[in-house]
């Protein structure tokens, strides 16, 4: 036992600790949030399920922390094929409730197979980006076609399988900023972004459906798009109203308007952040900003002290997801983004979502107990 205590300590004093603490912060003020979203139901189930994933997430966390990154990087093949695999099983066991075939559920569970594969697509990502710099062949047409490939097929297969337009997009972001930290040349990003602007009437009059159109002009010309304010900015609406009411320190846990009367749908997920806004007011929000801000600038700092690219890239990508997630939720919740169902990290209702964040987490205070190069000690 004694033993046993002072590995553990030694383990402490390797990883890192204020990353562990930054993201049990999180979690903990997300189960308030969640325990005042469903208070209304009277059933605290989902409280017990994320209190359950975060077990689950807490052990990944420390098990990831402990291997070795390179090593697993090395068997990219398969666990691409896997993850592949993961998602395409949707087509015959996905379930289309909660408004697309995103999930396989079992005894009551649901599993997101988009959220588990993150972790694999960064992983591999940063292997073959880490590789190809290595050899100063990054730019290389041949590289941009292996790298786009990949993307294109976990992008295109989540969209095809599943519909699931928000955790695609996590993806897209997750490559864009991955191939800008591995040091692409700025020509390849230019000319992607040209041909994307291109592409945009096609993509706009005949991959959209009219939801997904009214959802992102709804942004900008709300009254025209949805004058009575009952189609699609309703629950932004909603969210944004709860917030307003909030003021600078909310009306109370337990005690929020709309939060306690359940009016707003997927509060407990999607809509978290309302509750921060209404029952804790401004002072609620911010919080929630900082916390998620320290948790993104805490993972991009030990990439940039990573003594490898394949280390520093997993890194970036991990913070890449955690940024993009926050500021969407954010962002649909008060009506600068359009609404397509993400989940706020660490904060809202998913056990998926919680498991595969500690997960990812593990990986980065794992790169941080890795010694540092010699020309970052000098």
């Amino acid at each position: 036992m004694k033993n046993f205590f002072a590995s553990f300590k030694r383990y402490l004093q390797r990883s890192d600790t204020f990353l562990l603490v930054l993201c049990l912060i999180s979690t903990a003020y997300g189960m308030v949030l969640i325990s005042s979203a469903i208070r209304y139901t009277g059933s605290m189930r989902p409280l017990y399920v994320q209190i359950g994933a975060t077990v689950i997430g807490l052990g990944l966390y420390f098990l990831f922390s402990v291997v070795d990154i390179d090593i697993i990087s090395t068997r990219w093949r398969g666990l691409t094929l896997f993850g592949l695999v993961l998602i395409a099983s949707l087509i015959w066991l996905g379930d289309a409730r909660g408004g697309n075939k995103a999930w396989i559920r079992f005894a009551g569970i649901g599993i997101q197979p988009a959220e588990f594969v993150k972790i694999i697509f960064i992983i591999t990502m940063a292997h073959l980006m880490s590789r190809f710099a290595e050899r100063d062949a990054l730019s290389r047409p041949l590289s941009v076609v292996i790298l786009g490939a990949l993307w294109l097929v976990h992008f295109g297969l989540i969209i095809a399988v599943s519909g699931d337009t928000g955790s695609a997009l996590v993806y897209l972001f997750i490559f864009i900023v991955m191939l800008f930290a591995a040091g692409i040349k700025l020509y390849w990003i230019a000319g992607a972004a040209a041909a994307l602007a291109l592409l945009v009437p096609y993509i706009w009059y005949y991959l959209l459906t009219d939801n997904y159109r009214s959802r992102i002009l709804a942004i900008f010309i709300p009254s025209f798009v949805d004058p009575t304010g009952q189609g699609v900015t309703w629950q932004t609406n909603l969210s944004k109203a709860a917030i307003a009411t909030g003021g600078m320190f909310g009306q109370g846990l337990y005690h929020g308007t709309r939060t306690q009367s359940g009016s707003i749908p997927f509060q407990s997920s999607d809509f978290i952040f309302s509750v921060a806004g209404e029952e804790f007011g401004l002072v609620g929000c911010i919080l929630v900003a900082l916390l998620l801000s320290l948790i993104i600038i805490r993972c991009v700092r030990i990439g940039l002290q990573s003594r490898d690219r394949l280390g520093a890239l997993c890194c970036i990508g991990i913070a890449a997801m955690v940024a993009f997630q926050t500021f969407e939720n954010i962002g649909m919740c008060i009506g600068v983004a359009p609404v397509i169902g993400l989940t706020l990290p660490f904060f809202s209702y998913g056990g998926s979502s919680i498991v595969t964040l500690y997960a990812a987490m593990g990986i980065v205070s794992g790169i941080r107990m890795k010694p540092r190069p010699v020309m970052f000690l000098r």
